[in-house]
């Protein structure tokens, strides 16, 4: 599943792995957490909404 994850957002694991959260928010600001948190959303909403309906619907 690595190719559902953008390499910025590989990045950013990284340095909050290595400098912690908190160092992460004050280099980065909250703009990326927002980004990220829409990024699930979506994806999420795509894998566990999306897929299940075209798949009762019959288009799968």
């Amino acid at each position: 599943m690595k190719f559902l994850i953008p390499k910025q957002m590989s990045e950013w694991k990284k340095l909050i792995r290595e400098e912690g959260f908190k160092s992460f928010i004050k280099k980065k600001g909250w703009k990326v957490l927002l980004w990220i948190v829409i990024f699930y959303t979506i994806r999420d909403g795509i894998l566990y909404l999306l897929f299940p309906y075209l798949i009762y619907k019959g288009v799968f």
